[in-house]
């Protein structure tokens, strides 16, 4: 049953909390609306218009929010598990804590959202607008974010473990001390990015842009750097032990302190100004010294 704007009005005007379970809201005006609390689990709330609707600790498991603009909206700790999201406009909304497992966020615009300490595990952001977010702490197990736009994203301490960022937008993204053990960064922009003590280990960055990125004391022991742009990169104290940098370009470079021990660079490139640890031969190890 879809509700008339004058029965919605008087609808919100109930005692909180609210129960909408199932209901038809699509196209809905709901701007500004007071929904905490709300158990909307299962409701329809496509195309509806929640700009900087109260939707605190509110139940939208499942709920069908697609095309939805939710900008601004305070959704702190709500439930958002399994919901789909796709192409629905998240920008500036607050999500800190939220429950966002196995949501569809496809196309869905989130740039400046507050997710930190949000749960994002198998979620699916595909060629989501992420920039400038604050996902610090934020879970996100599994999450397929390929050609998703994290420019600029605020990624500290997140669990990025087994995630897929295959052609993501990392540039400039500040991703200190996260997990990315096991996760898929191919052909990842991530230029300029702060990766200082993270874990990648097992990740494979094969044709991944690093140029003037931060891995200062990260873990890259068994990753995949295969074609890896390191121009200018910082891999000081870096844990390298059986990475693969074959045919990368480690030009400027400083691998100062680094562990290489059973490293493969193969063809890696280097040049006078890329600094390696004391007593480290290069061209012992494949590389290949170019002016």
């Amino acid at each position: 049953m879809q509700f008339s704007k004058t029965e919605l009005g008087l609808l919100l005007k109930q005692p909180k909390p609210l129960s909408l379970m199932d209901a038809d809201l699509s196209g809905a005006d709901l701007v500004e609306a007071d929904l905490s609390d709300a158990n909307l689990s299962g409701a329809d709330l496509s195309d509806a218009n929640l700009r900087d609707a109260d939707l605190i600790d509110a139940d939208l498991s499942n709920a069908d929010l697609s095309r939805a603009k939710l900008t601004g909206s305070d959704l702190r700790r709500a439930n958002l598990s399994k919901a789909n999201l796709n192409k629905a406009d998240l920008s500036r909304a607050n999500l800190t804590g939220a429950d966002l497992i196995d949501v569809d966020l496809i196309d869905a615009k989130l740039s400046d959202a507050k997710l930190s300490d949000a749960d994002l595990s198998k979620a699916d952001l595909i060629a989501a607008d992420l920039s400038k977010a604050d996902l610090s702490r934020a879970k996100l197990i599994s999450a397929n974010l390929s050609k998703a736009d994290l420019s600029g994203a605020k990624l500290i301490r997140a669990d990025l473990s087994e995630a897929d960022l295959r052609d993501a937008n990392l540039i400039g993204a500040f991703l200190g001390s996260a997990n990315l053990n096991g996760s898929k960064l191919n052909r990842v922009e991530l230029r300029w990015a702060n990766l200082s003590k993270a874990n990648l280990s097992g990740a494979d960055l094969s044709r991944a842009k690093l140029v003037n990125a931060d891995l200062s004391e990260a873990d890259l022991s068994e990753a995949k750097l295969n074609k890896a742009d390191l121009t200018e990169a910082n891999l000081s104290g870096t844990n390298l032990t059986k990475v693969d940098l074959s045919e990368a370009k480690l030009i400027g470079a400083d691998l100062s302190g680094a562990t290489l021990r059973w490293a493969n660079l193969t063809e890696a490139v280097y040049s006078s100004s890329t600094k390696f640890p004391n007593g480290f031969d290069p061209n012992a190890a494949g590389a290949i010294f170019t002016r």
